[in-house]
This record gives C-alpha cells, structure tokens and sequence, in this order.
C-alpha cells in the first residue's frame, strides 16, 4: 500500500476518491450492465401496450411497432401466433437476468477491492501516527471507525451509488416515455416528485445530526467492550463482573435508545411518504381511466403508462433512504476522515548511531502548562551505563519516550553523537535503540513468535540465544510445547516475571547499540534481576544501557546514576558518590538495604 503524503489533507470527496482508486472500471461496468437491465425493462411496457392494442385490440400500431412487427411476419401472423410475443418478453427477461448477474457480480468486485484498500490504508495510516495521537484516541472508537465507519462507505457507494445511476437513468428514461404517452397525466405525475423530494431533503437534513450521535455512541459502546475484555483479569480479581455488566448495559440501552428515536422518525417518514405515493397513483388511476373512457388513451398505453409511473415512484420514494445513507455515509466520511488527515510521522530511512547521549536543559510537558520534566542535563558515555531513579511520576519514562522520539521535545536539546535527535529519522533511532517497556506486551502467537516478531529472518538459534541472555530460556524449555507454547491474547499464560523476560529476549534478538530497560525487571526476583543483568554486561558490553528502575539494586553499579525528583535531576553521580551526600539516594538505600546483610557488604555499604 502506497504511504499516504502526510501534509496531504483530504475533503470528503477527496477520501472516496482515493479510495476508489483501482475501482473505477469494475463500477462503470456494473453501471453499464445496469444501463442495459434499465432500458430493457423499460421497453417491456411499451411491448405489453402494443400487444393489448394492436394485438388483441384493433389499434392500428404507430411506424416503429408496424416495423417491429413485420420482423415476425406482421400484426395479422402475431394475432394467430401471439405466443411470439411471449418468447420475445421471456427472452428480454432472460437478458435482464443476465445483465442483472454482470451487475451484480463488478459491483461486489468493485465492493472488495474499495474494502481492502480501505482496509490497507486506514491500517497503514495508523501505523505511522505520532504516539500522542494513539494516546488522545480511544483504541474502541478508532476500530469502530475502521470497521462500521468503513462497511457504512463501502455500503453506500457499491448499493446506493451505483443505485443512483439506475435511478437516473430509470427516472429520464420513465419520463421522456410518459411524456410521449400522455402530456397531461406526465405533467399529474411529477407534481407529487417535488413533494416527495422536498419532503426527505427536509427530513434527513434533521436526521443527520442523530445519525453522527449514534455512530459516536457506538464507539463508546465499542470502547467499552474492548477494555473490558482486555482487562477480564482485573474485573474476575475484583469482582466488578455486575459493575461492569450494569456500565455495559446502561452505554447499550442509551445507544439502543437512540437508534429507537430514529427508526420512530424513519417510520413517520415512510408512513408520509407511502401516503403521498398512494394518493398520486390513485390521482392517475382515476384521471387515466376517464381518459381512456374519452377515448384520448387507449387501454394498452393507461398499462404501459402506470407501469412507467411505477418505475418512477420507486426510485423516487427510494432518494429519501438514498439521501440517509448518504447522510450516514458522510458522517463516516468524515470520521475516517480525521484519521488520514492525521498527520503521519516523518519515519525517514534505517542508518546507522553511534555517539554519546546527552540531553540539554530538556523540558516537556503532555498539556499545556503542566511540565513533566524541566531543566533536565546529563550525558551518557557511549558504552556506558546509566541508572535512573525516582519515585512514581517524577519523570524517569518520560526521558526514555523522548530519547525514542516518541513525543517531540518542548524544550532543550537530545544529542546522540553530537546531531539532535529532531534531525535523525524516527527509522534510523528507533532501529537503533532497544526500548523494554514495563508492561511486557505480548502478541497472541507462540513464544518463539513473540521474541522474533522485533527483526526479519531471525532464526531459532538467535530466538534462543536472546532468550537465554534474558534467563528465560529454562522457563521456556520447561513448558511441554517449548519455544512453541501458546502465550494467549497479550500474554495470559505467562506470569508477569515471564512476560517482562520474554520482553527483554524479543528487545536483545535485535542487537542495538542502545538499550533502554524501563522498569523492565520489576516482576522478576532479585536473584534473576542480577542474573539478568551480568548477561547484559557479558553479551552486550559495548552497548549504552540506561537501566530505569526503582529497585536500588538494579541501577547501583551503574557507571553514572540520576535521581528523578518532580520532574527534575535531584542528585547525580556514581553509587559510592550518592551514598555520602545523604540525600534521596541515601533514603531509598538505607529503606531497601535495611534487611539483606550480605548486600551491604556487596556494595561496601558502611564501608
């Protein structure tokens, strides 16, 4: 799928049209078979009128039905052989099912080739947007733009659009044989059409506004079960099974409530609408047979007359659903609209890194006015290490988020190398840095899937090689399926130790220069924590790693380490430093170290 430009700003037409690209021509043959359908069933009447009248009746038949006639041996050899009329109108009808197939079979084509395009695009598209925008967005409202919002575009243009052509063509098709019909039962006839047309323009002009309220209610109708069944562990824990059943069931009858208000409105109009369609046959019904009574209409044409009005009442009472689903089409326009109008990061090219990290008077904050970080500055050594501390929200992840060019920075400069970050490619840092989040995501697939799925062509060999390098590698044999065992949707059957292990080997397969562990072994024992992080110092030596933790023990023979206070650098400097200054470093030391004398004499604490 081609990468949508991400300065390109769509309009709603703009939208449908890039997503018909490569659907065009199997729509305009679905229109044309239906062009050929329509005027083929618009010659019937005018056949069924000169059979009543000049077949079984006496009516001599005007010049085109005298030639058409005489194809068969004349109008004399059709009333012995009337049964020619009959094949003639099987055979048309044979041919409108035939075109009616072609129809059918280039509009569904047309239909799953607009739906993967769509599809592609909208995931794609997703795919490169910022991480702030993921975070302003509620993951159920963006899938149900992506799947109710696109079936609603993709049901609109392969029915009611190519619909709206038939309906053209019935309509002047319909009019221009009324018109050669009868002038004055023509002129009865259209003025209801104004009537019928004012009236659903006026109506879902109205009906608009609840259409886009209930499209929205379902997002959150959708948000709602989306995180529920994410978090099914957290409910059963809990027990919130009924809490979460009465929030489900109060969002369910509010959005069931609102379709209700406008099925109700829908009613009233089709009731009106029928109404007014009723009374404009029963109007040409009576005109018509007093014509025929006087001798201006013969019986054949009041037929082939009321079947062309037939023709054109239904489209015509149809724009009105027509005119819905293009209002509920525009409205799902616009919502898939705001995802590609989204601006894409600018991902760039895979390079090369190297260099020393160093961030320069860094600020940021995620709303405006409310600073996370200020006035942070330190350097990381190439091939160093680095420890960060600090206690919940004083901005220790922060740091890493916009080192990973996650979120841009409001204030100061990151180097690495010397170049600022805003002028490497988000491809070329994020390539080269390994960032282990806290929460271990794991896909649904098998353990070797989930270490593998961070770089291409990685083998069993290197897929075991990381998993050893994160001490996973016995806890994996030890399953009954190995490296081949089911973990479940995000992970379900693994412990929290586990997962972050498995987290750590799927970050390691990739072998980057930097390596960023957040809070990354919180759930492992102490014993594993050191096991882990010898591995690390043996396999991967030459590396940066920034070790985030809140775990003394983890950051405490760190080459250099910082201490996050409200969003600040509190303390800095080597573990030994730190512990004589008996500020915050001191604190956490002597809270976590109290117990395990052996630790003590491993750091030389007292010493």
């Amino acid at each position: 799928m081609k990468k949508v430009n991400s300065k390109q700003k769509f309009t709603k037409a703009g939208i449908l049209g890039y997503f018909l690209k490569g659907c065009y021509l199997l729509f305009g043959a679905s229109i044309l078979a239906s062009f050929i359908t329509t005027f083929l069933n618009v010659i019937l009447p005018q056949i069924i009128s000169f059979t009543v009248d000049s077949v079984i009746g006496e009516e001599a038949p005007s010049s085109i039905f005298a030639h058409f006639a005489g194809l068969f041996g004349g109008v004399d050899y059709l009333k012995s052989n009337i049964w020619i009329i009959a094949v003639i109108i099987a055979v048309i009808a044979l041919l409108m099912a035939t075109f009616q197939y072609f129809v059918t079979y280039f509009n569904q084509r047309a239909n799953q080739s607009l739906m993967r395009r769509m599809r592609n695009s909208l995931f794609s598209h997703i795919q490169r947007l910022p991480l702030r925008w993921h975070i302003e967005h509620q993951t159920g409202d963006i899938i149900q733009r992506c799947t109710s919002d696109a079936d609603a575009i993709s049901n609109f243009v392969s029915n009611q659009l190519v619909y709206l052509f038939r309906i053209i063509i019935i309509v002047v098709l319909s009019v221009v044989f009324m018109f050669i019909t009868n002038v004055y039962l023509a002129l009865i006839a259209l003025a209801f059409v104004p009537v019928l047309i004012g009236y659903s323009l006026y109506f879902y002009r109205g009906a608009r506004a609840s259409f886009k309220k209930c499209d929205e209610e379902e997002g959150v109708l959708s948000t709602i079960a989306q995180e529920n069944l994410t978090g099914v562990r957290v409910v059963r824990a809990f027990g919130r099974e009924r809490y979460e059943r009465d929030k489900f069931e109060k969002q369910n009858v509010y959005y069931t409530g609102l379709w209700v208000r406008v099925m109700r409105s829908m009613a009233r109009f089709w009731t009106v609408n029928g109404g007014v369609a009723a009374v404009q046959g029963m109007v040409l019904l009576i005109v018509g047979t007093v014509f025929c009574v006087k001798g201006d209409l013969s019986a054949g044409d009041l037929i082939a007359f009321i079947s062309y009005n037939t023709m054109l009442m239904g489209p015509v009472r149809q724009l009105g659903r027509i005119i819905s689903n293009m209002s509920r089409a525009g409205v799902s326009i616009a919502r898939i609209g705001e995802i590609m109008n989204a601006e894409e990061e600018e991902y760039g090219a895979v390079g090369e890194l190297n260099g020393d990290i160093e961030f320069k008077n860094v600020g940021f904050e995620y709303e405006e006015g409310k600073p996370v970080l200020h006035d942070v500055s330190f350097k990381v050594p190439q091939g160093s290490t680095l420890g960060v501390l600090g206690s919940t929200g004083s901005g220790k992840s922060t740091l890493m988020y916009l080192l990973d060019r996650l979120y841009p920075v409001t204030e100061g400069t990151i180097t690495i190398g010397g170049t600022d970050i805003n002028e490497i490619p988000p491809a070329t840092i994020r390539s080269n840095i390994g960032l282990v989040l806290q929460e271990g995501y794991l896909y649904t697939g098998t353990i070797a899937e989930n270490i593998s799925v961070a770089g291409d062509n990685i083998g069993q060999e290197g897929i075991e090689h990381a998993a050893a390098a994160a001490c996973v590698d016995e806890n994996i044999k030890s399953f009954s399926q190995g490296y081949d065992t089911l973990v479940g949707e995000r992970g379900v059957t693994l412990s929290g130790g586990q997962k972050q292990r498995v987290s750590i080997a799927r970050t390691l397969v990739r072998k980057t220069p930097i390596l960023i562990f957040d809070d990354s072994l919180s759930a492992v024992d102490s014993d594993t924590d050191a096991a882990i992080r010898a591995r690390l110092a043996e396999e991967f030596g030459g590396a940066t790693v920034i070790l985030i933790s809140h775990r003394i023990t983890t950051v405490m023979h760190a080459d250099n380490i910082i201490v996050m206070d409200g969003g600040t650098i509190a303390e800095q400097g080597t573990g030994r430093e730190l512990l004589q200054k008996n500020g915050i470093y001191r604190q956490i030391y002597d809270m976590q170290m109290s117990l395990p004398d052996e630790l003590k004499k491993e750091v030389g604490y007292g010493e």
